[in-house]
């Protein structure tokens, strides 16, 4: 029987920490839900210790998810440790991950410790740690350009102390296959005790290389794996946790391993992700990218209808894609509308079937067809909202090469109706003045993306936008066929989410 490796996803932490990333617990707890469905064995949920937002986020993906582990990341610090078992402390299969850096550079320049005390440190900690819970992980922070004898030394005394797992982390990306590999064989064949415990890898992408040095780890004995969602993260990011996953699973044959990842929850994984963050991936993102299974060349297109194996080495219904075309229209009804609702992985109540039926209805007025990606993005704007302070009533837009666009809001906060007028740099900045003219607040906008749901002259326009002030960033998405409208929408969520998280009305 093939060897199973753990799939530990930390895009809750280390994919949080990256710009543009940030959670709320709400999000957060959406994103848990969704990598349990997944079948990830870890969910890091977060550095309880960092702040009390994080302290909370733990606390809330630990009470609810029940099938997999639930992690908190700490240094090597009592107050780091007590913090992430006390946000731990509902969680049915708890971990707290310590870590303390082993390398010469860092131990010399940020910690200005002697190796002796680090290691003293180490096996202390995880001791500690080892009393309060009862599954313990060690990080050797910049593993990869730590000297291998110190790192035995280290792990073998941390086993000792009742570390379960140990984790060689390529913290800033720099290692290459080759040599991890080695590093990583190396470990396994010269800590006396490495048996009592299993081998876990964190590759950061610094040079590219994430995937490919925790796919050698693999092949060294590694049985774990640090990985995110869309392989966001620090700088460069993760490994990927879809690419990891599909290499695994498309070259079985190399690698002689099984996950537990239920990989046609991949895709929703990665849109979900996209939507909460506002971070779209790149279209030639491997195994997600909306080109990873398109085909434009004669040849291949030649090729794929002969048989899909010619230029496709996995099917796009094994990452959880849809090939069947959603007809759908304004006559359709809502059990065929619920239907397909469901078989898209969604789990709507009435209240919200009724709510997303009424807008597909207004949607396939101005729509011939309705399509799968158009009502995941009605289903994920509607996830999106939050509690409204201001609602669009109605605009008006007057613009024009040869004229100041002017743009006339009007807004209705509980059952009063505001309106006011701006002009701006065109229909949209006009549209965005307007509105914080009514709010009577000023915003800085940070990020303004558009991109087409699907194809068509026809095809809704999704805009994500950023806005931040007073240090802290607020998101917003909108949909609509009028890319004004759109806008308008994601400016006016990513306001109600300000009026929302700052506790004002």
């Amino acid at each position: 029987m093939a060897d199973v490796v753990r799939i530990f996803d930390t895009t809750l932490r280390d994919g949080e920490q990256a710009p543009g990333c940030s959670m709320n617990i709400d999000e957060k707890l959406r994103m848990a839900r969704q990598l349990e469905l997944l079948g990830v064995d870890v969910i890091e949920a977060g550095f309880a210790i960092a702040s009390p937002g994080d302290f909370s986020s733990v606390q809330a993906v630990a009470e609810e998810i029940k099938n997999c582990s639930v992690c908190s990341l700490s240094r090597a610090l009592e107050k780091d440790i007590d913090a992430s078992w006390q946000a731990l402390q509902k969680a049915v299969n708890p971990r707290i991950h310590t870590f303390i850096a082993t390398s010469d550079i860092h131990m010399k320049y940020k910690l200005k410790q002697s190796p002796e005390d680090v290691l003293d440190q180490a096996q202390r900690m995880v001791r500690y740690a080892r009393n309060l819970c009862g599954e313990v992980e060690f990080s050797a922070e910049d593993a990869a350009r730590s000297r291998l004898d110190f790192l035995c030394e280290i792990f073998e005394k941390v086993i000792d102390a009742g570390a379960g797992y140990i984790n060689i982390p390529d913290t800033v990306g720099y290692t290459t296959p080759d040599e991890f590999y080695r590093i990583v064989k190396h470990i396994r064949e010269h800590v006396p005790n490495i048996d009592k415990a299993v081998i876990s890898v964190h590759c950061h992408n610094d040079l590219g290389l994430a995937v490919a040095n925790t796919l050698a780890a693999i092949r060294a004995g590694a049985l774990q794996v640090e990985c995110t969602v869309n392989g966001i993260g620090e700088r460069a990011g993760n490994a990927a946790m879809e690419e990891l996953v599909m290499a695994l699973k498309t070259r079985k044959d190399i690698y002689g391993v099984e996950t537990n990842i239920n990989t046609r929850e991949i895709y929703r994984s990665s849109r979900l992700l996209s939507n909460v963050t506002g971070v779209q991936v790149q279209p030639n993102k491997a195994v997600v990218g909306a080109n990873a299974f398109a085909h434009e060349a004669g040849i291949h297109q030649h090729g794929v209808l002969s048989h899909a194996s010619t230029y496709e080495i996995m099917t796009p219904e094994s990452i959880g894609l849809q090939e069947n075309r959603m007809v759908l229209g304004k006559h359709s009804g809502k059990h065929a509308f619920t239907e397909r609702i469901r078989s898209l992985g969604y789990s709507p109540d009435e209240q919200v079937i009724t709510e997303i039926f009424t807008q597909f209805k207004a949607l396939a007025d101005k729509k011939k067809v309705v399509e799968d990606k158009d009502l995941e993005a009605l289903m994920e704007t509607r996830a999106a909202l939050v509690p409204e302070t201001y609602s669009l009533d109605r605009f008006v837009i007057n613009s024009g090469n040869t004229i100041s666009s002017t743009a006339s809001i009007r807004l209705l906060r509980g059952k009063d109706a505001i309106e006011d007028v701006a002009t701006g740099d065109g229909p949209v900045d006009a549209s965005f003045l307007a509105i914080e003219r009514i709010a009577g607040e000023t915003f800085v906008l940070d990020e303004y993306v558009i991109h087409a749901v699907t194809g068509g002259q026809d095809a809704q326009g999704e805009v994500s936008v950023k806005i931040h002030k007073n240090g802290t960033t607020y998101k917003g998405r909108g949909v609509s066929t009028d890319v004004v409208e759109a806008s308008i929408l994601a400016f006016l969520s990513a306001v109600n989410r300000y009026y929302y998280e700052e506790g004002r009305s």
